[in-house]
């Protein structure tokens, strides 16, 4: 939901994220696992709002990727290379938040190799349905003019009181149906 040049909404949003030496398998590429690691940051960047205090404390959570009290060194080295919030971020979500983001499925189809670079991937990711209570979330990972991954994770809203599903608010839809866009079809 991107605002474009010339006003319109795009619904794809672009996440970069570093690929650590650590992410390599001994082939010189992404490891399969590390690559859900990818998706995950990308994934918040785009759906956790900023932090907020808890409701019976004036603490951020500092382990949220947007703590204020990360440095901007730090919060590069966690993986956020995004300066603004982007407009789907609007779940309050994290370890403190109103709402838990809980992964029922992901799917992914490796294309072509992702190896190391200075400069950080660039993940496109875009929901492609919206459920009662679940979004379907698709990502492709690009190196270049090379799409190297696509994936889709099934994400399921839960209540932090009950820990059972939660229906997706009005509010929620009517942002998120701006950032909706056609499905991947997979190989498979």
């Amino acid at each position: 939901m991107t605002t474009g040049w010339d006003g319109t909404f795009v619904a794809k949003q672009t996440v970069h994220v570093p690929v650590r030496w650590g992410d390599l398998d001994p082939y010189g590429h992404v490891n399969n696992v590390a690559m859900f690691s990818l998706l995950e940051e990308a994934r918040i960047a785009a759906f956790w709002s900023k932090p907020t205090p808890t409701p019976d404390s004036d603490e951020i959570d500092p382990k949220h990727p947007e703590s204020q009290d990360r440095t901007a060194e730090e919060r590069v080295e966690a993986g956020h290379h995004i300066d603004h919030e982007l407009p789907t971020a609007i779940l309050g979500a994290g370890t403190t938040g109103s709402t838990l983001t809980f992964v029922a499925s992901h799917h992914i189809e490796y294309v072509a190799p992702l190896g190391h670079k200075r400069e950080p991937a660039r993940i496109d990711l875009w929901i492609s349905t919206i459920g009662g209570a679940s979004i379907d979330l698709d990502y492709q990972v690009i190196d270049g003019d090379t799409v190297c991954v696509n994936a889709r994770t099934v994400l399921v809203m839960i209540d932090p009181e009950t820990n059972r599903p939660r229906r997706i608010t009005p509010q929620e839809r009517a942002v998120w149906q701006q950032a909706t866009a056609a499905p991947l079809v997979f190989r498979r």
